[in-house]
């Protein structure tokens, strides 16, 4: 008898400890993660990396369903690799840093699907503007970390990121790719 209750509360207190490990609000490395925006300009890919974001997950491997994910993006923060453009950037026509500083995702739905991927959804907001938006996630165990990764489509002028003269698609193409890769720890 005395063996049975030994067992017993030797898996409650093994199951008390890998349940953490199943569910946790984990901490992202910024060091180690990217989030960039890939579109055409006359063309040619060209692509702008974000230097400053925030990413929170909170993720069950055991029940991805029940996980949860948000991205806070400073856009004051895009790098296209020249400061003219960087600064064109930020004007009314395509950010709008100064009135909208931020860009933000926020999950609604983490599902299971083929190939070990998770298919999310949830809300984006940028320069004011939110739409319901949806993408296939990657997540893997890399040592102590886990990465996400996954790319994100969207139409710019849906955001109305380029105004103006800018609503021309010749010049730069409607379709932009968001790739991120978030490398957390708990």
């Amino acid at each position: 008898m005395k063996l049975h209750a030994i067992l017993r509360n030797t898996t409650v207190l093994a199951l008390a400890v890998a349940l953490p490990v199943l569910a946790a609000q984990l901490k992202s490395d910024p060091a180690k993660s990217s989030v960039s925006a890939v579109f055409k300009q006359m063309n040619v890919p060209v692509e702008g990396k974000f230097k400053r974001f925030n990413a929170q997950i909170d993720y069950n491997s055991a029940k991805p369903e029940t996980s949860k994910a948000a991205m806070e993006i400073d856009v004051a923060s895009f790098d296209l690799g020249d400061a003219e453009f960087n600064k064109e950037a930020q004007k009314k026509d395509w950010f709008n840093g100064p009135q909208f500083p931020k860009a933000t995702f926020v999950s609604s739905a983490l599902k299971p699907a083929a190939g070990g991927k998770l298919d999310v959804s949830g809300k984006l907001t940028i320069k004011g503007k939110t739409s319901d938006v949806a993408f296939p996630l990657t997540v893997k165990q890399e040592g102590a970390t886990q990465v996400f990764e996954g790319a994100l489509p969207i139409k710019r002028l849906a955001f109305n990121i380029g105004e103006g003269e800018w609503k021309d698609t010749s010049m730069v193409a409607d379709e932009v790719v968001i790739k991120f890769r978030v490398v957390a720890t708990q």
